[in-house]
């Protein structure tokens, strides 16, 4: 318990969560995603489900790029240093790094910093872990984002992108270090990891495991498939490869049984905390600890998962549990009578501990009382630049059937945004990035003044940033189902165009709402704050 908070308390009251780019030797370096999978027949409605953190310094504008028809002599251009621009025309720093024949036609996609979501219905998310850097070759042209994005230009189903995404790596060389994209469509979700194949040498080796229908899967930045069984191509595929380059650099002497993570991954055991709670938390019966060797891929939910499910996930920061970094940060508070007599005292977590603690404020408290914070690396964090959870959902039109939900900022305090397949175009305020500076124009700023100002006393604060989250949730449950009927029953009288009117202009109303609504939350406690504590 903290005895000397006085002093604390009136640093953190200054500070704010910091969003500045993680560095090497951060204790979460290297954990920079959190990518959850859902199966249809696991999901409450039938939609498949996959969902991704972008947790990091990254851009944070989008757009929906539209379908194009191209001439047979067409290239496409791969760039690298796609993940820091400011704005979509913003070509600073951008590197060519190749040259490959267009497609015919290209679907329209939304160009998120890791592309995530085509008109078809193909839904992608993404986890980095790494890997051994003896198999990195910065040569090779594709990195992970720009693999997701010509996959989501040219293909339709989930299959088919990793038999693309392998041609690619395979014909032009992966130069990014070890990533994992989930891959979804109506029908399934898969998990595909990726690594380079060694300096001397343009290709790579990757692996890809179906997420069981009624099951959930996790990736959160370590390799997560195991043994790979080629003789159940409806699981799994891989490269060629696979055995021969872990033989070759010395990850896998030959004789024990191959799993993918061992060799390739790295590390002591294919999970660590986020993926032990969030298993844990949807098939508690299992009795995972954290002290197995290894976690199922995926597990079967004891209840089905609802969206609003996956973003109590995302929201989560282990409250309650003994991975909880507030539960040590504690004061007295008095109790007092209708007379203002002092009638006892209670020992409480303080009003100002939060579960997002810069590493300035952990070192703080563990001067002041050794041990009072033991870091946790939880699956909301105060440097996501933005997130979103995607729904696949077959029997609707696929203008309709795919939604992501998405949020700006932190996934612990901001609300989520339905952006659905067949939008036009996202608001004006999508489109600029503003991780490099501070921009009114730009709509992570929308979300991030109030939520930074919640988390100088977050236990006065954390009940109403829940509250205006779920209302929003709230909203989307009443008012979606009318207008997906709506729009359905217009591409039914074949006008599909006043269909993806309707929706683009839904999508934009929505956020329109949610960033006046933080723009009242930012007024609200700056009145709280500026009246002192």
């Amino acid at each position: 318990m903290i005895v000397r908070f006085l002093a604390v308390f009136c640093f953190a009251a200054f500070q704010l969560v910091s969003f500045a780019q993680v560095q090497p030797g951060d204790p979460w370096f290297g954990e920079s995603c959190t990518s959850i999978m859902v199966g249809k027949n696991a999901s409450t409605d039938g939609s498949v489900m996959t969902a991704h953190t972008c947790d990091g310094n990254y851009r944070t504008w989008m757009r929906m790029e539209p379908a194009a028809d191209h001439a047979d002599t067409a290239m496409h251009i791969v760039y690298k240093g796609t993940l820091h621009t400011e704005t979509p025309d913003d070509m600073r720093k951008l590197k060519v790094a190749g040259r490959i024949p267009q497609a015919k036609h290209t679907y329209a996609y939304l160009n998120t910093a890791y592309p995530s979501l085509n008109e078809k219905q193909l839904a992608m998310g993404e986890a980095t872990f790494v890997g051994p850097d003896t198999l990195v070759n910065k040569s090779g042209m594709f990195l992970v984002e720009e693999l997701q994005r010509v996959a989501l230009q040219r293909c339709d189903n989930a299959r088919d992108a990793i038999r693309l995404i392998g041609s690619l790596i395979k014909e032009y060389g992966f130069g990014d270090y070890g990533e994992c994209i989930t891959i979804a469509d109506p029908k399934e979700v898969w998990q595909m990891e990726i690594l380079g194949e060694g300096p001397e040498k343009i290709g790579g080796v990757w692996a890809a495991q179906r997420i069981p229908d009624d099951h959930v899967g996790i990736q959160a930045n370590i390799v997560r498939i195991g043994t790979i069984d080629l003789k159940n191509p409806d699981y799994f595929m891989a490269s060629d490869n696979y055995k021969e380059v872990a033989l070759e650099f010395g990850l896998w002497d030959g004789k024990e049984p191959f799993k993918f993570w061992k060799a390739y991954g790295n590390v002591d055991k294919p999970y660590k905390i986020r993926e032990f709670y969030v298993l844990n938390a949807l098939a508690p019966s299992l009795g995972l600890t954290m002290d197995m060797d290894e976690l199922p891929f995926s597990v079967k939910p004891e209840n089905k998962v609802s969206v609003e499910k996956l973003a109590q996930l995302y929201r989560e920061t282990y409250e309650g549990s003994p991975y909880d970094m507030t539960q040590h940060i504690k004061m007295v508070k008095k109790r007092y009578d209708d007379n203002r007599k002092e009638i006892g005292q209670d020992t409480i977590i303080s009003p100002v501990a939060n579960p997002w603690p810069t590493g300035d404020m952990r070192n703080t408290l563990n001067y002041l009382a050794p041990g009072t914070i033991e870091f946790q690396r939880t699956v909301s964090v105060s440097w996501c630049s933005y997130s979103h959870i995607t729904q696949l959902r077959g029997w609707l039109p696929d203008a309709i059937g795919a939604v992501s939900w998405f949020s700006f900022d932190n996934p612990g305090e901001s609300p989520r945004i339905p952006v659905y397949a067949g939008v036009n175009e996202l608001p004006a305020k999508w489109e600029v990035c503003g991780q490099k500076n501070y921009r009114e124009d730009a709509a992570l700023w929308g979300y991030r003044k109030a939520n930074k100002l919640a988390t100088v006393s977050w236990g006065k604060t954390k009940g109403t940033i829940l509250e205006n989250v779920l209302s929003f949730e709230e909203k989307a449950r009443l008012e979606m189902p009318a207008l997906e009927l709506q729009a359905k029953q217009l591409i039914a009288e074949g006008k599909e165009k006043e269909a993806k009117t309707l929706l683009t202009h839904y999508s934009s109303d929505f956020a329109g709402a949610t960033m006046q609504r933080w723009a009242g939350l930012e007024v609200k406690f700056w009145e709280m704050f500026g009246r002192g504590f």
